[in-house]
């Protein structure tokens, strides 16, 4: 069974719940609950991640949850891609997706700086809140940090300062590390949709390949 969850359906039912309680009162305490023993892996993300013309049951999200699903690992994928998020965007409705336990969280945020030409500064302490943020919540989340490089559009030293946001991250904070998200599919146009920058269904199974090679010593 695919237990893929996309991020909005998380939402409406966190805003369920609530709902639930302020209805019930105190009696929502006492009420037991069948115990759910799956853990979670929250993707979040921009149009990598929420699968940009392709659809959240091609993009590389949905294949993790299949892999998982055919080891019978109990694990629930879900997916808080959002097209065109950056990393301020993604600070600011980090509260919304956090409303749920996360065992590993999963941080694919940075393309959409790189290529607006926001200050290496800027992403670079966005990205560091977020996952500040997470631990707030929970310290007990492990973060995987999905690596990003840009075409050298914006020059050599942004480039390169670029790259090494995510290498540095993962070092201060102890986390792992996707070097590069895109590696294999970056730059093949076979593997890329007509834009040249999102992956086509071949594209995002080798994303997940990408992703599972770190995420599997992870969980």
């Amino acid at each position: 069974m695919n237990k893929l969850i996309p991020i909005f359906l998380v939402l409406i039912l966190a805003a369920c719940t609530s709902e639930t309680k302020e209805e019930t009162g105190t009696q929502t305490e006492n009420t037991s609950k069948p115990e759910n023993n799956s853990k979670t892996i929250l993707f979040f993300g921009n149009s990598l991640t929420a699968g940009y013309g392709v659809g959240l049951e091609e993009a590389f999200p949905a294949k993790i949850q299949n892999k998982l699903d055919s080891l019978e690992m109990d694990y629930t994928v879900v997916n808080a891609g959002l097209s065109g998020e950056t990393t301020s965007g993604g600070l600011n409705r980090l509260d919304w997706v956090l409303n749920q336990k996360v065992d590993v969280f999963v941080l694919e945020l940075g393309a959409n700086d790189g290529l607006r030409g926001i200050p290496l500064k800027e992403t670079k302490a966005n990205l560091q809140a977020i996952i500040d943020l997470v631990w707030e919540k929970n310290p007990d989340t492990k973060i995987i940090l999905a690596g990003m490089q840009i075409p050298p559009n914006m020059g050599q030293d942004y480039t390169t300062e670029f790259k090494n946001i995510w290498t540095d991250l993962a070092k201060t904070n102890d986390v792992k590390l996707i070097p590069f998200l895109l590696d294999g599919v970056g730059g093949v146009p076979s593997l890329n949709q007509g834009d040249g920058i999102h992956p086509t269904i071949e594209g995002h199974k080798i994303l997940a390949k990408n992703v599972w090679e770190v995420l599997e010593g992870v969980i």
